[in-house]
């Protein structure tokens, strides 16, 4: 055991790295050999360490298995070609974690302790970091109630884990969505923009039922008249209509998503023209039958953009132009990798640099 930045760090004996096939990699399945802890006890965060990957003990009266208080980020880390890591935004996705905390009553975390132990844990796992096109070492940091007390109130005790997975990308190609109009991911006033496991629990059943239909996506709209398009799954939607990049504006039902707002970044600031409000289904159909709907895309930490190819409506599939004929979505794509990997200029200082 040794001490690193008030980091105890204890090295697996065995590490499973040479077991793995980072050619084959399935998106969240394969896991680094570290993993980051840290405990919340007596109102302050404490013993930060850094142990090999291994399983959670826990009673049963556990407070998070009963009464859901838990919360989770995810963000990536990227090798440069000179053998640098680059870490995406860290501190963007420390803020929401933050964010998520203090809306389902859970202790923030200090940027330092956060950014210390994340550091030294990629420091430790950085051969985990694939060296291919398209892969990265996907970080999940989480937290959750950890009292053993089964009387409904907020936790006192908290962990807080980080551990890594090396990935390749979260959807293989394009994605076949359908309208949600029955089911509601979250309503004005709930949880919908933090990142908890309740709201992702909620959308797996009109997720399943969406996939039986050959779907592998929800379009979700909102809770009051199902009129207006939120997110899409596991990311936030955006429209290209006409010369304009449309996306729904943020709201108590809808995450902000750190690449969301990466990519609008980008957008406006190559002058193109962008619209942050309410998109109904209607306008979208519309915009489809009369030709002005040029593309339409999810963003998200897992996928960065992923393009839409057709959407369901009321039974009809509204097919959408080729991946290959989208030039805005594809340039913007592009050039948001580049900044992941270091091959161009981070005007907006979004990468933490590892040496």
């Amino acid at each position: 055991m040794i001490n690193t930045q008030n980091i105890a760090i204890e090295k697996t004996k065995q590490s499973k790295l040479s077991q793995t096939d980072f050619t084959n990699l399935e998106f969240g399945a394969v896991y680094s050999d570290h993993m980051f802890v840290m405990d919340y006890k007596d109102k302050q965060w404490c013993g930060l360490r850094i142990v090999p990957f291994q399983n959670i003990s826990m009673s049963p009266a556990t407070s998070v298995l009963h009464y859901g208080q838990s919360i989770f980020e995810g963000l990536k880390a990227y090798r440069a070609d000179n053998g640098d890591i680059l870490l995406f935004r860290p501190l963007d996705h420390h803020k929401r974690l933050n964010k998520s905390a203090k809306r389902l009553c859970m202790p923030e975390l200090d940027e330092k302790s956060y950014l210390d132990g994340i550091t030294e844990l990629i420091k430790l796992d950085r051969a985990w970091i694939p060296n291919l096109p398209g892969c990265s070492l996907y970080l999940r940091p989480f937290m959750y109630a950890a009292d053993e007390f089964i009387g409904v109130k907020p936790s006192s005790s908290y962990k807080f884990i980080v551990f890594t997975s090396p990935v390749a990308g979260y959807y293989k190609g394009t994605v076949k969505v359908i309208i949600e109009t029955e089911y509601v991911r979250a309503a004005e006033g709930g949880t919908g923009f933090t990142k908890s496991g309740g709201n992702y629990a909620a959308s797996l059943l009109p997720a399943k039922l969406a996939a039986e239909k050959g779907y592998q996506q929800i379009m979700w709209t909102d809770s009051k008249e199902h009129k207006y398009f939120e997110e899409s799954g596991t990311m936030n939607l955006m429209f290209i209509i006409g010369d304009t990049l449309v996306t729904p504006p943020l709201s108590s039902s809808i995450l902000a998503g750190v690449t969301r707002d990466s990519i609008l970044t980008l957008a406006k600031d190559w002058g193109v023209k962008v619209e942050e409000r309410r998109v109904s289904v209607d306008e979208v159909v519309k915009a489809y039958e009369n030709g002005t709907l040029k593309d339409a895309f999810g963003t998200g930490t897992a996928a960065t953009i992923t393009h839409i190819s057709a959407i369901n409506y009321k039974g009809t599939d509204l097919v959408l132009p080729g991946e290959e004929t989208r030039e805005l979505s594809n340039k913007l794509n592009k050039a948001l990798n580049d900044i992941k990997l270091g091959k161009a200029e981070d005007k907006f200082g979004w990468i933490y640099r590892i040496k």
